[in-house]
């Protein structure tokens, strides 16, 4: 008996051990297979705002011609490359961002508005109240209805008078030459390669009135791209109100650095001026306005128009097919989104040959050149900026003191690998 009570005792310890094994097993597979693994987390896809892409306003808006980069996280704004992600505050006009095709290799990108928050906020309570006496609408069908609107949809081909009144620069001197151009080159539709507009649905020609009555620099971009030597970064794509175009480092950026690069940059921007007056396409740019955000620089030391939504056009072929004279008369609300309805914008017969380049010797040039050099150069650099600057004085004399400054910064230049854009083809030219 005695006997029977220890050998149930001992199976019944070997029973306790083995269910204890065995729950202990158990627990083990399942916190293998439940518990979530302590490795890296893959991150989560942001999930895009519409209002932060301004596609609850189109399409009232520039396009959608790059939304599904944004979508596919093939276009990520420089805040996405930290741990946590997230958008950048919608108020700001403009944007550091990376752009890729393959999501292996990227490379950095500029994402900006037409105009600030602020100022589109503005713009589309104007619009409500305006149209419809209300303090918000659809901007979509508040500016169908609108007369000018009305005749866009009717037109088979984009004429002078359908853009007379509009306030941007680019559109105060409008030739059909230049009209149709926009046409054939207006990269959110479909390429059709027609100075007819066929090929534009509806809303296409809304959003291109649009654009043209807020800020051309998208437009601009498009028809003289930088592929045919144009002065201009590559315009990607739009989404909404955001338009995405390469990468660039504002000119400011640039001042008070060393000799070289400063003759090197002065010597671009004066180029520019001069091309953008004399081209084989026969059209006069001129700025009606500049400051240190309008010029920008490339990563290989090129220097470009970062900002052309203050260029106007003049076509010289055809100056006499552009009319001026009714501008008072046609304005309406897509005259004044952007700026102030009773202003009267000058004629294109009062801008003169010289107005950019007087703007730059007088407001960009002194920044980069004044205080840069040794006396005798510096003092023959100021003089010719003084004269270069003053808008009071005969075109010619601007000119030639245009081409002292030309002159006198050429033998400044140096020729080596900071200045990669023409490097090293100095090394065989005449001069080196």
């Amino acid at each position: 008996m005695l006997e029977m009570r220890s050998w149930l005792h001992h199976l019944s310890f070997k029973l306790l051990l083995s269910l204890l094994c065995l729950s202990l097993k158990l627990s083990s597979f399942l916190d293998a297979t439940v518990s979530p693994s302590p490795g890296p987390r893959v991150k989560p896809s942001y999930s895009f705002g519409r209002t932060f892409l301004g596609l609850d306003k189109c399409n009232a808006c520039i396009g959608t011609s790059i939304c599904k980069k944004f979508f596919k996280e093939e276009i990520r704004f420089d805040s996405w490359l930290s741990s946590h992600l997230k958008l950048p505050p919608n108020y700001l006009s403009c944007y550091t961002g990376n752009y890729s095709d393959d999501t292996k290799n990227w490379r950095p990108v500029e994402i900006s508005r037409l105009t600030t928050k602020y100022q589109h906020d503005q713009s589309d309570k104007k619009i409500c109240t305006s149209l419809t006496n209300a303090k918000s609408c659809s901007i979509e069908h508040a500016l169908w209805k609108t007369e000018r609107f009305q005749k866009w949809l009717k037109a088979k081909r984009l004429t002078p008078l359908l853009v007379q009144g509009l306030g941007t620069a680019m559109l105060r001197c409008p030739s059909q030459r230049l009209l149709d151009r926009i046409v054939r080159r207006y990269a959110e539709v479909s390429d059709a390669g027609s100075i007819f507009m066929d090929h534009f649905t509806d809303r296409d020609k809304l959003r291109l009135l649009y654009t043209l009555s807020v800020n051309t620099h998208p437009i601009m971009l498009q028809i003289f791209p930088g592929a045919e030597g144009w002065p201009f970064p590559k315009y990607l794509g739009s989404c909404g109100r955001l338009i995405v175009t390469t990468s660039t480092r504002p000119l400011k950026e640039f001042y008070g650095l060393s000799p070289d690069i400063a003759a090197d940059l002065a010597l671009q921007l004066l180029a520019i001026i001069d091309s953008m007056s004399n081209n084989d396409l026969h059209y006069f740019f001129y700025f009606t306005r500049v400051d240190a955000g309008t010029f920008g620089v490339f990563s290989d030391g090129h220097l470009f128009i970062r900002d052309a939504s203050t260029l106007g056009v003049i076509d010289k072929q055809e100056e006499g097919s552009q009319l001026m004279d009714g501008q008072q008369k046609h304005k309406d609300i897509f005259s004044c989104l952007v700026t102030d309805c009773q202003s009267v914008l000058p004629s294109c017969s009062s801008t003169r040959h010289t107005q950019s380049l007087t703007m730059v010797c007088e407001g960009l040039l002194p920044k980069l050149l004044k205080g840069t050099f040794l006396p005798p150069v510096q003092q023959k650099i100021d003089g010719a900026l003084d004269v270069c600057g003053d808008s009071s004085l005969p075109v010619q004399e601007v000119i030639m003191a245009a081409q002292v400054l030309v002159e006198t910064l050429k033998p400044l230049q140096t020729c080596d690998s900071r200045f990669a854009y023409r490097y090293p083809d100095c090394k065989y030219s005449a001069k080196h």
